[in-house]
């Protein structure tokens, strides 16, 4: 999920900040809408090791050099249940949230805002979502916790799990934006541009 059209110049150029901060990290690219990736539900995390310490690492990377705020496997291309979530954009390192297995256990209140995706750059549309949702899941090492979020922070997480279930932001629009969307990636790919 990229950064709400709210951010400033000099925010974009924080965002990129923790990614200087280990040159180890990998930056992945961004797998983009077409892919059939991106429309398959994920397989469980069952192993929790230094490889997955350090892909969720790779991700937050990727995830800042893209300008955006929450990040899923799917999104680079691995078929697997984790995601980040960063909606502090790496302004602080205690907002860094890794989800394996998240699934939602509360929802409450309603809220239309706009939404982007990473995976579809350009293309932003009203969606509704919970204005609070709570999560269960767990971190890198296995660990689970429960996490309560509000407005963009439930939002990031509802569209990162739709992620893991292969559900895409666009398919929460009316099916006259969707139809529109499709059309311009159509034309996009067709101009070798997408």
């Amino acid at each position: 999920m990229p950064m709400p059209d709210k951010s400033t110049s000099s925010e974009a150029t924080q965002t990129t900040a923790p990614e200087t901060v280990s040159a180890a990290r990998k930056i992945y690219p961004i797998i983009k809408y077409g892919d059939p990736i991106l429309e398959k539900p994920t397989t469980p995390v069952k192993k929790f090791d230094a490889d997955l310490e350090q892909l969720a690492e790779d991700m937050f990377a990727s995830m800042y050099a893209a300008q955006g705020v929450g990040l899923a496997a799917p999104q680079i291309g691995l078929n697997l249940r984790i995601a980040v979530v960063d909606v502090a954009a790496g302004k602080n390192p205690e907002a860094k949230i890794v989800l394996a297995n998240p699934e939602i256990i509360h929802a409450e209140g309603e809220k239309r805002e706009e939404e982007g995706c990473l995976s579809i750059p350009g293309f932003r549309g009203y969606v509704l979502r919970p204005q609070f949702v709570t999560i269960k899941a767990q971190n890198a090492k296995g660990e689970s916790f429960e996490i309560r979020g509000e407005d963009l922070l439930a939002r990031a997480f509802c569209h990162e799990i739709d992620h893991l279930n292969g559900i895409l932001f666009i398919q929460h629009l009316s099916m006259l934006k969707r139809d529109l969307i499709k059309r311009k990636i159509k034309k996009l790919r067709k101009q070798g541009e997408w």
